[in-house]
């Protein structure tokens, strides 16, 4: 059965249909097309010809021209629109024009740079020209790393390996950094929050290197859709770019399905669990031969999945190969044969975390099932765009959970649909980040009297302060590096911590092995002593947690649960940077804070039915975040015209509500903000809601949430006021149960005034 047939089937199903609460059919598109803008060298013209090509996309004729213009230009289209056309093109246009051109290739994986690599080794081929393009990353071997870097026209890597293996040692490197004159970054979209704030930093050390040695290259950016692709690729160069967003690509027909468990509880308002409805229909395209991708927000969903749907295939001899799991932590070599197995049809389902979201050719898959929302719309629609490469009918089933922000996208589809309120945010500025880079820049180049940092604030005390603390050495008008560490060994790009955990399998005695790695803040929650930590649907143990050492032992073992645990919060105040009066006598304020976690207890819980089989004490030491807050203190009069409990009740329902709307908002995931309330806060001694950056140093999502405030409270009424419910439920405010039976009103009303 191919999956128009499934679809048409299911559109049958009354049992099925009832908890659809949208089907939304995408009808094909055509092409829209133009001739090659000149620029375009013969070559690549007689080679595109070859495959059927004799016209570019709209999107791809207008960002053509605009690079031609010397311009720097960030081009926005779905997934599968050819993107990679937008740079290929220019960059393999200006090397055959002058063989000492040289251009940088930035992916932010390593599966992805060397996935591309291998369309644009092809279209060299094809050329005859001689073209050398080389990927560069941790697995490039040590005796071809000297070969690119003396002789690699087209360098590809990651923005990691960019910034720990590329500009500390840019001495060796001087026939690329003479010749720049492209740098190309992909998948741009992904760079927000830290991520995208460590890279606008690596990006203000590679231009001052390509000042240095005398070359100006030009920036050609990539993104998915987001709602402002402009002001980011903007805030990551430090330039203006010019925006080509008229999307000419084809698209097959697309089905989009929106499915909302069931309700089990309707008192307490609790639906039908949202994995055991993505294992029915994961599994139901699995049985129909519909190769598909499923989609899960946690590693642990993930795992649990995986191994539901290798059950219903394994063979006499126990292999389930046919069903693979893919997530970080994944060693690489593991990652690639999934990759393979899905390109080569070997794979007919792959269950992963948005691991799989970028563009990495994982080949035409026919159907998406998203467990969840993944937190924004651009996710969302990268996740959708992995199924219907091809022009016949795709089928993406949204699966929406009973969180909160689930039941508001899967009820309001249009906003899903239509939609992109998105913004990326990041702060390139974050003290904790910028300092950091700041020092690698120094290692890399001496900085003169008066030198900025790209367009980084503060340039002059940076310098004085690390020459004060003995890092720098001021003589004859230079700063110059003076200590003995190498600075970027200490950064991860990808979290404000830099130690990452490596987990080691300790069965064999006479065969340790290391099997994954997880970052500093997850490992807590994960990796405690007792948990049940899942693997490609394999369960292990943990039998010793090394919190100094960062390192975990597990063992195999085969249980019937796995484990989850809760943490504990606390937060103090640390500075005031602004505060405002609002709707009143409310007040707003933004500042700096410390968010004490400490995990100590996990709980049990069985597969298939997910019930709590008991619960496990944690012994881990506790973990101090600074970090950035905006909060919103409610007024006396307000505050006291409710009883305690009563106030608690409401103000637990606004915290739920910020919830929802925030990561919508403020295009992050839910995990990137926290939101808690507080009927006698520790910053205000008032009743108060207090939303956080979820990361060190904070990205700028509570200052964004402080100046949108209206915004923010505004919507959250809307959701309490849209949603049928009586008293509460997950959709809105929060299940009865948690906020009681005048939470829901209560909420509305403190909305009320606070939107006045």
């Amino acid at each position: 059965m191919n999956a128009a047939q499934l679809a048409d089937q299911l559109r049958r199903d009354n049992h099925f249909m009832k908890n659809v609460t949208r089907w939304e059919v995408l009808p094909a598109r055509p092409a829209r097309t133009l001739p090659f803008p000149s620029g375009v060298d013969e070559r690549l013209k007689a080679v595109l010809a070859a495959r059927g090509i004799h016209q570019l996309y709209t999107h791809q004729v207008h960002s053509l021209e605009a690079v031609s213009r010397g311009e720097d230009v960030v081009v926005v289209t779905p997934t599968a629109s050819g993107k990679t056309m937008c740079y290929n093109l220019p960059v393999l246009s200006a090397i055959l024009k002058d063989p000492d051109a040289r251009a940088l290739y930035l992916f932010p994986t390593k599966a992805l740079s060397a996935d591309q690599v291998s369309e644009l080794y092809e279209m060299i081929e094809e050329t005859g020209a001689d073209i050398k393009t080389y990927t560069y990353d941790g697995d490039t071997p040590a005796a071809a790393r000297k070969a690119v870097r003396q002789a690699g026209h087209i360098v590809v890597t990651n923005p990691d390996m960019l910034h720990s293996g590329i500009l500390p040692h840019h001495t060796k490197w001087v026939k690329l950094f003479e010749n720049l004159k492209y740098i190309v970054i992909d998948e741009i979209h992904s760079y927000r929050g830290v991520f995208g704030s460590n890279l606008a930093n690596v990006l203000r050390r590679l231009m001052r290197l390509c000042d240095f040695y005398g070359s100006h290259p030009q920036f050609i950016l990539c993104s998915a859709t987001i709602a402002n692709p402009a002001e980011l690729a903007q805030t990551l160069t430090g330039r203006p770019v010019t925006l080509v967003d008229d999307n000419g690509a084809p698209m097959g027909e697309r089905h989009f399905v929106f499915y909302n468990p069931p309700v089990v509880n309707r008192q307490l308002g609790i639906r039908e669990g949202s994995i055991p409805v993505t294992r029915f229909i994961s599994g139901l395209l699995l049985k129909n031969g519909i190769q598909a991708i499923t989609f899960a927000r946690s590693r642990l969903t993930v795992e649990v999945l995986t191994r539901y749907l290798k059950d219903m295939v394994r063979d006499p001899l126990g292999n389930a190969g046919r069903v693979r799991g893919y997530r970080g932590g994944y060693l690489p070599r593991e990652r690639r044969e999934i990759e393979r197995g899905l390109r080569a049809g070997q794979v007919d389902a792959v269950v992963s975390t948005n691991a799989l979201e970028l563009g990495i050719d994982i080949g035409a898959l026919d159907a998406c099932v998203m467990c969840g929302y993944p937190g924004t719309i651009a996710s969302a629609w990268q996740q959708a765009g992995r199924a219907g490469r091809r022009k016949g009918t795709s089928l993406i089933f949204f699966v929406a959970s009973s969180a909160a922000i689930d039941q508001y996208i899967v009820n309001h589809p249009d906003y899903f649909l239509h939609k992109s309120p998105e913004n990326a945010l990041l702060n390139p500025d974050n003290l904790y980040i910028l300092l950091s880079h700041f020092k690698c820049s120094a290692f890399e180049l001496p900085f003169a009297d008066g030198e900025a940092f790209g367009n980084a604030p503060g340039a002059e005390e940076l310098k004085e302060y690390l020459s004060d603390a003995g890092i720098l050495h001021h003589v004859e008008g230079k700063y110059h590096w003076s200590a003995e560490d190498f600075p970027a060994s200490e950064i991860s790009l990808r979290s404000a911590a830099s130690e990452n955990f490596i987990i080691t399998d300790i069965t064999d005695p006479a065969n340790h092995r290391v099997i994954g790695e997880m970052d500093r803040f997850t490992a807590p929650m994960l990796l405690h002593e007792n948990a049940i930590y899942m693997h490609e649907g394999r369960q292990y143990q943990v039998e010793k947690l090394d919190f100094d050492a960062c390192k975990a032992f597990v063992r195999t073992v085969e249980t019937g649960y796995y484990t989850d645990a809760d943490l504990n919060i606390n937060l103090s105040l640390l500075d005031i940077e602004k505060e405002e009066p609002f709707a009143g006598t409310a007040s707003a304020a933004l500042g700096e804070i410390k968010v004490t976690a400490l995990v100590t207890m996990f709980k049990k819980i069985r597969f298939d039915t997910h019930e709590t089989l008991g619960f496990g004490h944690v012994r881990l030491p506790e973990t101090d975040m600074h970090t950035t807050a905006a909060w919103w203190t409610l007024p006396d009069r307000l505050a006291a015209s409710f009883s305690s409990d009563t106030l608690k009740n409401g103000m637990m329902g606004i915290a739920n509500l910020l919830r929802i709307v925030c990561p919508l908002y403020l295009m992050c995931g839910p995990q990137d903000i926290a939101v808690v309330y507080q009927v006698k806060s520790p910053l205000t001694d008032k009743p108060t809601l207090i939303l956080y950056d979820n990361c060190p140093g904070g990205i700028g999502l509570a200052l964004k949430a402080f100046g949108m405030r209206d915004v923010l409270l505004g919507k959250a009424l809307q959701v309490a006021e849209d949603c049928p419910c009586e008293y509460g439920c997950p959709s809105c405010v929060g299940p009865v149960g948690e906020i009681g039976e005048d939470g829901k009103k209560t909420a509305i009303r403190l909305l009320r005034e606070l939107t006045k």
